[in-house]
């Protein structure tokens, strides 16, 4: 009887490592470095810029400040552009202070505290 319980016990164990999965340090090697641009919105026509580096997967941190200064009514229609993109893209955006606007791709989300 001992021997038919040890005999279960080894072939149970030697199920389980079948159903292991082992996976190569080489697997993780590879790494996604995400491009991080700051960037300057001086006027309605940087948005362009903007929506492209988006596009591409980079995160923006811009600085709204000039534009702010200059011509509220065209940085609220450039923020709502850049909002558009955004959503079409599944990205995100958020304020920081005033001046600074931190725009993210699909693959980040901004945590928000």
């Amino acid at each position: 009887m001992p021997f038919k319980k040890l005999l279960e016990k080894f072939k149970r164990r030697e199920e389980k490592q079948q159903e292991e999965i082992e996976i190569r340090e080489e697997a993780f090697k590879e790494e996604i470095k995400p491009k991080i641009r700051v960037e300057k919105l001086i006027s309605y026509a940087d948005v362009t810029k903007i929506q492209e580096f988006l596009r591409n997967g980079e995160i923006v941190f811009l600085n709204i400040k000039d534009l702010r200064n200059s011509n509220l009514n065209e940085l609220k229609k450039a923020v709502d552009k850049l909002k558009n993109t955004i959503s079409a893209i599944d990205g995100d955006i958020v304020g920081i202070d005033d001046n600074y606007l931190l725009i993210t791709p699909s693959y980040a989300r901004i945590q928000r505290g």
